[in-house]
């Protein structure tokens, strides 16, 4: 649109289509906001539901991860007093060998080395399984050493109990660890779903705000154009300045804004331009250029 259609747009018209856009977006926006009120209330059970399985989830996985470690931790406490006993058996010649593949007690050696590799280790499950089940094999060996202790010397009954509850323990431990295992992995599809509703009732939430800040926005736009049209153009007080001295100026001949910000960028533009010239380097003739008589 050239200077002279845009002079001949009364501003009554101008403000009746402004003020007619803003009533159109405020008619529609009841029905916007109505039904993102709708889709928040269907969500957001949901999302408290799934929160709420996610964090059972997560407190039992976590209770099941300290009774493994307290388990495992008493266990440590009586493999170091079997650890005491054997020695004190030995010294006074009361540990009887029915088989000479123990008499180093690899077993007890081996189950410190595991114990040592759980506790200090950064292990992912399938590790973790491994020497778990290894351990298992070891305390189930440990059951059938203690029976022919037991049968073999009565004098090794306080260290044969200690040996007892370590496997306890032990075992109680991996129990715990194994249902503990089962638990994560069916926490990871109620994490995905917590995280997929969260964000989504957080969007709805979003748009339900910026709805209802444009329903604000239009109240006041129309309130302000309609007065406009009841009070005229001109300067009427706080938030009402005159809004015909740009329309008056290019009338008397002056330019828009449009003009003064063009002729501004084609001046800086040709600045530029003829600076690039100045930089540039200029072509010389050389002393070799000439013909030759």
């Amino acid at each position: 649109m050239d200077t002279d259609a845009l002079l001949s747009v009364s501003p009554t018209d101008m403000a009746k289509a402004l003020l007619a856009r803003r009533q159109m977006l405020k008619d529609q926006l009841p029905t916007v906001i109505r039904t993102l009120e709708a889709e928040e209330e269907s969500l957001a059970p949901k999302v408290e539901r799934a929160v709420n399985s996610h964090r059972t989830s997560n407190t039992k996985v976590s209770e099941l991860k300290s009774n493994r470690n307290e388990a495992q931790k008493k266990a440590g406490e009586f493999l170091k007093q079997v650890k005491y006993s054997q020695e004190k058996l030995l010294s006074s010649g009361g540990m009887v060998n029915l088989d000479p593949t123990w008499v180093k007690e690899k077993l007890l050696e081996e189950l410190e080395e595991i114990e040592e590799k759980i506790q200090v280790s950064a292990l992912d499950h399938k590790a973790e399984k491994k020497l778990i089940d290894r351990r298992k094999k070891l305390i189930e060996k440990n059951e059938n050493w203690l029976k022919e202790r037991r049968d073999s010397n009565p004098e090794m009954t306080i260290y044969i109990e200690a040996r007892q509850k370590m496997s306890e323990y032990y075992r109680e431990a991996d129990k715990a660890h194994q249902v503990m295992l089962v638990k994560v992995k069916k926490a990871q599809p109620l994490h995905e779903k917590q995280f997929i509703l969260t964000n989504e009732l957080r969007e709805i939430r979003r748009q339900l705000d910026r709805a209802k800040e444009l329903m604000a926005q239009s109240e006041r736009t129309i309130s302000y154009w309609e007065r406009r049209l009841t009070d005229g153009f001109g300067e009427l007080g706080s938030d009402f300045s005159d809004l015909l001295i740009a329309q008056q100026k290019v009338a008397s001949g002056g330019n828009s804004s449009f003009a003064r910000n063009k002729k501004k960028n084609n001046k800086m533009f040709a600045q530029r331009k003829n600076n690039s010239s100045k930089n540039s380097p200029k072509e010389t003739n050389g002393g070799n250029g000439g013909e030759e008589e």
